[in-house]
């Protein structure tokens, strides 16, 4: 009886990862589901002397134990180092569960690369691929974001003092679930993902569908408007540095005056992202008024802003956080 030979993996199977070749040692983000698992076969069958991985168990629900050990024995076979990262993700009261998970999933990941491998590892590769920068924009246009929002996901960043690397973010998730499954590989399936209780499942089970019917190449183009996002940011993050230093840090009241409003807006918002401040759009148009209110040395300035204060302070503005 004739057996049927397994498919054999190559880098063939995989979308490109030419963005990743510069690159020394770096580790994959390892959840074990289909996307992290295809893009760390496709680094392991690529470059197989310089691939780690990080695996975090959020210990959120029963299911982690086994996402741990598919991760665990895919990279024995692929004699991949892992390191796997345990964390408290519960979410604090009015915290979004989403991102506390995030939030703690990023701290571990920089603990990790700082705390194994010598120190010698500070890239990470993430899998996050088109449908998912498409989710994060209409997240973002669902929630009135700004330019950063608007942006999405970054190809490039850095975090902790780690720089993560997105290279399939123009690549449709079926995509790389085809590869997949033409190589014969499994991988896990995390149930919450099909919980519509979570806007973004809702928005991927029911949304995309319905707008891929209407905009066939939605993916592309979305992710054409997320990086003219991007590019006009960077333009405003550089005017908003040029204005700061012409105003000043602590910003000069004076000086900010002879700006546009939003110009103001825009230096004031870097200013207090300096700070560790984040405004929202109503408290920094509040904060607008009263700067262009202030004619007087007797005008005062005391507003809350994100989780501290902007007080005028003689002839300039103060941040001060709790």
């Amino acid at each position: 009886m004739a057996v049927t030979p397994t498919p054999k993996l190559t880098p063939a199977n995989f979308p490109s990862l030419d963005a990743l070749q510069h690159l020394g040692p770096f580790a994959v983000a390892l959840s074990g589901g289909a996307d992290s698992t295809a893009l760390l076969l496709a680094c392991a069958t690529r470059w197989s002397d310089r691939v780690h991985a990080v695996h975090v168990h959020h210990g959120l629900q029963t299911a982690a134990d086994g996402f741990e050990a598919h991760c665990v024995a895919l990279c024995e076979r692929l004699n991949v180092p892992l390191v796997v990262q345990r964390v408290n993700a519960a979410h604090a009261t009015g915290e979004s569960p989403e991102n506390a998970a995030r939030q703690a999933r990023y701290r571990a990941f920089a603990d990790a690369l700082q705390s194994h491998w010598d120190g010698q590892v500070k890239d990470m590769a993430l899998a996050q691929h088109a449908d998912d920068q498409v989710e994060t924009l209409l997240l973002a246009l669902s929630r009135g974001a700004g330019l950063p929002g608007l942006a999405s996901m970054p190809a490039l960043a850095e975090r902790h003092e780690v720089t993560y690397h997105r290279p399939w973010l123009d690549v449709p998730g079926q995509v790389l679930r085809d590869a997949l499954q033409a190589a014969a590989e499994t991988w896990v399936e995390d149930p919450t993902n099909r919980d519509i209780r979570f806007t973004r499942n809702r928005i991927r089970a029911e949304l995309l569908p319905v707008i891929e019917q209407v905009f066939p190449s939605f993916r592309q183009t979305f992710a054409r408007s997320a990086s003219h996002a991007a590019q006009a940011q960077t333009l405003l993050q550089e005017l908003a540095e040029q204005d700061l230093l012409q105003v000043g840090n602590p910003p000069r009241i004076k000086a900010l005056q002879q700006l546009s409003e939003a110009r103001q807006s825009n230096v004031l918002r870097h200013w207090l992202a300096l700070a560790h401040s984040q405004a929202s759009a109503a408290q920094l148009q509040a904060l607008l008024v009263q700067v262009k209110a202030c004619t007087t040395r007797g005008h005062r300035i005391d507003l809350k802003v994100g989780r501290g204060f902007v007080r005028r302070d003689g002839a300039v503005l103060r941040c001060y956080n709790l």
